[in-house]
């Protein structure tokens, strides 16, 4: 099961079965059976990869030849390594790759490839708590909304991805991975299957991005649909599911297109909902369960909240939640007044940086697994060890 894009043979990939290489592709199988998403193995290779390629350059070729030093080596090459456009690794990119190499590793020593584990003692990066960089207030949400050509088929669907991700906060995969009968207009839900950790949750949406979508059905995606079964929600030009990877670079263009001096892609509407949601009144918890986050902190005990309270929350606090009653049927492409007062971030504790941190993150990691391997081995050769 290779990833796409890494060609590159291996000198052990033949004539040695014990090679990294080998070993890399069990591990692989390994986690296949015991149901890991196919993303998770995706990036999963293409990190382990990336350091069998390193380790090969140095003539290390077999599991027991890697020790603690030489992870240590690689960590350290990771800090220094730069990627095309001259910038650094951040350190939570640094840490998914040696997190997916320790988790190799351990394997290997619980299958009794290797004697022990060399990497459970790396000293892993620390990670800096941080608030998203970049926020919209809620008048320059409507402003990048704005951006699509709705009267052209790719356009409409450009304008309906970005009110569901606005209203619903949905993840990058999760848009990608919708079907068309997980709407449910008449409940204003939307049921995102298998997100990460492979949950399911059933999250409010509002009724803007409800009339977004019916326009998108009826005018845009049967010029798109290849077949009248295809279940998937948002199609590409050539009928099938939208790659994440032409994601990214689609919502970025459109936010550039809307001078407003800030840059982001589809992490940013997940930021814009959960921070607007918050000034709104919406209590913390209710937005973590909306995001699917799993916990705000490890020591909360969290207490699920039923999907009605939900979108009464989702209701009185999203800005694009309701239509005015005169734009419902038409699909109108403007909402409620913006607010006067540009919004700052609140900061009302603990609880909210925990959310914005978590945000943060998730983000960066999205970063990392959208393309990140693919830079990494097109420049590799350019950092010194």
């Amino acid at each position: 099961m290779p990833a796409k894009g890494y060609k590159k043979p291996f000198r052990g990939e033949v004539e040695d079965p014990d090679a990294l290489i080998h070993w890399m592709r069990r591990y692989l199988e390994h986690l296949a059976v015991r149901n890991y998403a196919e993303r998770t193995l995706v990036t999963t290779e293409g990190y382990v990869r990336l350091f069998i390629e390193w380790a090969e350059d140095r003539g290390l070729t077999r599991p027991t030849q890697i020790t603690k030093p030489i992870l240590e080596a690689y960590q350290r090459w990771l800090f220094y390594f730069r990627r095309p456009s001259g910038k650094p690794l951040s350190f939570l990119s640094q840490r998914t790759r040696l997190h997916k190499l320790r988790a190799f590793f351990k394997w290997l020593a619980k299958t009794n490839v290797i004697p022990s584990n060399p990497a459970a003692d790396i000293e892993m990066p620390r990670i800096e708590k941080r608030l998203p960089r970049v926020v919209f207030t809620e008048s320059e949400v409507l402003k990048v909304l704005e951006q699509p050509d709705t009267t052209d088929v790719l356009g409409l669907r450009d304008r309906a991805m970005m009110e569901v991700l606005y209203s619903t906060g949905v993840r990058r995969f999760e848009l990608a991975n919708l079907e068309i009968y997980d709407v449910d207009a008449a409940r204003g839900t939307l049921t995102v299957r298998q997100g990460k950790n492979r949950k399911d949750r059933v999250v409010p949406i509002g009724e803007r991005a409800l009339a977004w979508i019916a326009k998108y059905l009826d005018e845009a995606r049967p010029h798109l649909v290849a077949s009248p079964e295809h279940p998937t929600l948002f199609l590409s030009e050539r009928g099938d599911k939208l790659s994440l990877p032409l994601l990214t670079p689609l919502m970025r263009g459109y936010i550039d297109a809307a001078k407003l001096g800030k840059s982001g892609a589809c992490h940013v509407f997940r930021h814009t909902m959960a921070t607007l949601m918050l000034e709104g009144g919406a209590d913390v918890r209710h937005i973590q369960e909306i995001l699917g986050h799993a916990q705000l902190s490890t020591t909360a005990i969290y207490t699920r909240v039923s999907i009605r309270h939900l979108k009464a929350v989702h209701d009185a606090t999203h800005p694009a939640a309701r239509l005015p009653r005169q734009d419902a049927r038409s699909g109108a492409t403007t909402a409620e007044s913006a607010r006067a007062a540009p919004h700052e971030l609140a900061r009302g504790g603990a609880a909210e940086d925990q959310l914005f941190s978590s945000l943060a993150a998730e983000a960066a990691e999205e970063l990392a697994e959208g393309g990140s391997s693919n830079q990494l081995a097109a420049g590799r050769r350019s950092c010194t060890a």
